[in-house]
């Protein structure tokens, strides 16, 4: 019997889930909707009342198109990326929104961990072994792409070399 979750290499030297951050909570997002349906329906009733029927039905397909993107902005909080290091390799692990999952593995032979800076942008956190590279964190910002490009970075320093306090030696 295989286990799926297990890392090629060993045991786990460094983890990171990275979600997209969204402010909203669940009842934030249900005042949200609320409000926008309770004043779309006033300016639609008051337009009705005024004569413009085509202006108040325009405003509430344009409610329903706004409640529709801040639904799929909800369910696009549902993805996930997981980097893991082991002693023999990288691996991460992307979650769509829609719960699809794509796997890849970077042995550490040549692996560096690379920040791009980009004019006017946030920088890009990448991981690259010589020939192919992915960039990695997307979701995150700046600040938070510098601290685990810090850590992701030391966790590899440390893999590579170890520090040993044999006393005997």
């Amino acid at each position: 019997m295989t286990n799926e979750n297990a890392v090629p290499g060993g045991d786990i030297l460094f983890e990171a889930l990275i979600v997209p951050h969204r402010s909203l909570t669940p009842r934030g997002i249900r005042i949200l909707t609320g409000s926008i349906l309770f004043l779309s329906g006033i300016l639609a009733i008051r337009f009705w009342v005024l004569g413009a029927w085509p202006v108040a039905w325009f405003g509430l397909i344009e409610a329903g198109i706004a409640i529709g993107l801040v639904h799929l902005n909800v369910r696009q909080a549902r993805a996930s990326e997981l980097v893991v290091l082991s002693a023999g390799a990288v691996r991460i692990v992307r979650t769509s929104s829609w719960g699809g999952r794509v796997e890849q593995t970077f042995p550490l032979g040549w692996l560096r961990v690379v920040l791009e800076e980009r004019d006017g942008r946030v920088p890009a956190l990448m991981l690259r072994d010589g020939s192919r590279g992915t960039e990695i964190a997307a979701a995150l910002g700046e600040v938070e792409k510098r601290d685990l490009a810090e850590a992701l970075g030391m966790a590899l320093h440390d893999l590579r070399h170890p520090i040993f306090d044999n006393r005997q030696l």
